[in-house]
């Protein structure tokens, strides 16, 4: 498992600075607790999950039939349960269920997923007790994270292999990471001096009904794109400085006549970060340049489009933060359980292939701008491949192929999943969303994104150096000093995967981004 920084011990402890689940929650809230900031539930939190639990203790008690808590599950919802059965049924549940495949989801994925499980429990619809919601913040506390591999959700009941992998460590099954090492969950729980929870009626299932693998996944991917949307601005405002391009089509007055405001955005950032540059002034009269390229006029345009997909994205799993997704849904002040369908996934689905695919043009347009920058014919007097005695050195010749393979990779991954259902449950769950997919879809296609606009700027970085005397804008002297500093200039070929390694970094982390937000201030 991947993110070894938030494998922790009891190390983190709650208190008044702690993020409330159960209450208001945002991606930078996920983001933050998957990073290792304290979490617990709120007062108010459980409250409501006493109350909601007492609603599913008078159902079964009474003998009322009630999906999955007297009666068995999906195609076999006509069965009728003897109540002795009802919490056994609960614990077979996840052990049948959880039977995912693939790859390991990061220990971010895992937390942001515990998070969100304990924050839908929080919300009191659930009908589960009150030490059954706790034991995913505990879990959270001290860094005991299951395994959970990332394939085989349909979207629809929900997440219900990978959910059901994570709820398994909560009772003393199945796999997790914890201090450092993989190990069974009962050994994690004994060593941290918690017991097993045994299930009691509902409680398996209300486990796994849910979006929150899909929502987990894709919220983390979002806050990403965040910063990678000021960075592409950040590579592009060094590639036109580099290229000997201009910022005339940036000029507001013409950009406020098309009012997208994610294209209104990037223009003026743009315009931020090339204030000043002495490398734009020296041909500013020299009419040289009658227009840019697309890749380079049209910045601003696609830049902006990213934007505004990654804003609505971003609402969409906002919603989702605060949805009860369960199913049945315990609606303690009336005193009913009604079975619904609010774990469908098809909002996260399209919200998240909506980002994998605004992210494929983010990294296309950066993709070119490279290719433009290696090109003499297109570079302005820059040396092939921005490199000396070209033939010799093939300086960054083949970073553009890679980055040419990205883009290609995510233009298959940008296929919407979300248009696919295949039916399930011997017909009863007859159209599913495919969420899970395409949460995963979209953290790769940003993924891909993030390398490529690593890779526009080490050449853009490297094109800087060779307009020398002349200096760039205070903003890009800011992140040619950051690259410098863990990159240096490009001389003559050597090992380059360091380099490229060292650049996504910068990118993924938000170094770039800082940089320059402390020269010239917020980026928007």
């Amino acid at each position: 498992m991947s993110d070894a920084a938030v494998h922790g011990d009891d190390t983190t402890l709650e208190g008044d600075d702690a993020i409330c689940l159960g209450e208001t929650l945002t991606i930078s809230d996920v983001v933050a607790i998957a990073n290792g900031a304290p979490a617990k539930l709120s007062e108010g939190a459980h409250l409501r999950i006493e109350a909601s639990r007492a609603t599913v203790e008078r159902a079964v008690a009474s003998g009322a039939v009630v999906y999955g808590v007297t009666t068995g599950f999906g195609s076999l919802a006509e069965v009728r349960l003897d109540p002795t059965d009802a919490d056994r049924l609960q614990h077979s549940l996840l052990r049948t269920h959880a039977v995912a495949v693939g790859p390991e989801l990061s220990a971010m994925e895992v937390r942001a997923m515990l998070v969100l499980r304990a924050h839908v429990l929080g919300l009191g619809y659930s009908g589960v007790r009150r030490e059954l919601a706790e034991r995913f913040v505990d879990m959270l506390r001290l860094g005991i994270l299951p395994v959970v591999p990332e394939q085989g959700s349909l979207g629809a009941s929900g997440d219900l292999a990978p959910l059901a992998h994570l709820a398994l460590g909560a009772l003393g099954e199945g796999r997790v990471h914890y201090s450092g090492s993989e190990m069974t969950s009962a050994e994690a729980l004994a060593r941290c001096g918690l017991a097993p929870i045994k299930l009691k009626a509902k409680e398996g299932l209300a486990l796994i009904n849910g979006t929150q693998g899909m929502t987990a996944i894709g919220a983390l991917a979002a806050d990403r794109a965040r910063t990678l949307s000021k960075t592409a601005d950040v590579a592009a405002a060094l590639t036109i400085e580099g290229i000997l391009g201009t910022d005339r089509a940036f000029d507001l007055r013409v950009i406020s006549l098309r009012p997208h405001p994610g294209q209104q955005a990037a223009a003026d950032n743009l315009l931020r970060l090339l204030s000043g540059s002495e490398i734009l002034a020296s041909h500013l009269h020299s009419r040289h340049i009658v227009q840019d390229a697309y890749s380079i006029r049209c910045t601003p345009q696609v830049h902006g489009a990213f934007r505004d997909v990654l804003a609505n994205t971003v609402e969409t799993l906002e919603y989702e933060l605060a949805a009860v997704s369960d199913n049945p849904i315990v609606l303690s002040e009336d005193d009913e359980i009604i079975s619904c369908g609010n774990f469908h996934g098809q909002p996260v689905a399209h919200a998240c292939d909506s980002l994998a695919a605004a992210s494929v043009s983010l990294a296309s347009i950066s993709e070119r701008r490279l290719y433009r920058l290696l090109d003499p014919k297109t570079s302005n007097g820059l040396p092939p491949f921005l490199v000396e005695d070209a033939g010799v050195n093939s300086g960054f010749m083949v970073c553009q192929y890679t980055a040419a393979s990205l883009v290609s990779e995510s233009k298959s991954l940008a296929h919407p999943a979300a248009v696919d259902s295949i039916t399930s449950s011997a017909g009863q769950e007859d159209h599913v969303s495919m969420g899970m997919i395409a949460a995963r879809h979209a953290r790769q296609c940003i993924g891909n994104a993030e390398a490529v606009v690593a890779m526009e700027v080490l050449a853009a970085t490297q094109a800087c150096d060779l307009r020398s005397p002349l200096r760039p804008s205070p903003a890009s002297a800011a992140v040619v000093g950051t690259v410098r500093r863990a990159i240096a200039h490009l001389r003559e070929d050597r090992l380059l995967k360091p380099d490229v390694d060292a650049a996504i970094e910068l990118v993924s982390s938000g170094a770039l981004v800082d940089a320059v937000e402390q020269e010239i201030g917020p980026l928007r």
